[in-house]
């Protein structure tokens, strides 16, 4: 009882705390909203009968689910990195605040062919897909 009331007292009295414990509490809901995203294509059911297979589904989900975050984490830097050798300033303060689980560019449903050597040809020197940049970026960089 004595912790609990040391942690609300805390809780209360700091608010950044209380901040940073919103922050994290929003970047889990968000990966759960990602998880139910990709899980809704099996309209978010267990549809295996065996244990084995059932654990097998879990496992696919948490494969895609990673495959996204990395993915995200990657070309995120990759863009912070261009901005900044663009002569951007990007505040690390505000990197806090993008989550690798945000998934608003992801399609989740239907069938999706990859052209494998088209897509291989694209790569640079590195192993990346090159950067694209909004449509509006250049106007809104002119109006600033």
């Amino acid at each position: 009882a004595l912790r609990r009331t040391v942690y609300a007292a805390r809780y209360l009295g700091d608010e950044t705390y209380r901040r940073r414990i919103a922050r994290q509490l929003n970047k889990g809901e968000n990966l759960h909203a990602l998880r139910r995203s990709l899980a809704y294509a099996g309209e978010g059911a267990i549809r295996r009968r065996h244990l084995e297979q059932q654990t097998e589904q879990m496992w696919c989900l948490t494969l895609a689910t990673n495959a996204i975050v990395c993915w995200s984490t990657e070309y995120h830097g990759l863009a912070v990195g261009a901005l900044r050798t663009g002569g951007r300033q990007v505040d690390d303060e505000v990197l806090a605040h993008i989550w690798p689980t945000h998934h608003a560019n992801v399609h989740f449903y239907g069938t999706h062919s990859v052209d494998i050597d088209g897509e291989l040809a694209q790569l640079d020197a590195d192993g990346y897909r090159p950067l694209r940049l909004p449509e509006h970026a250049d106007e809104a960089h002119l109006s600033r």
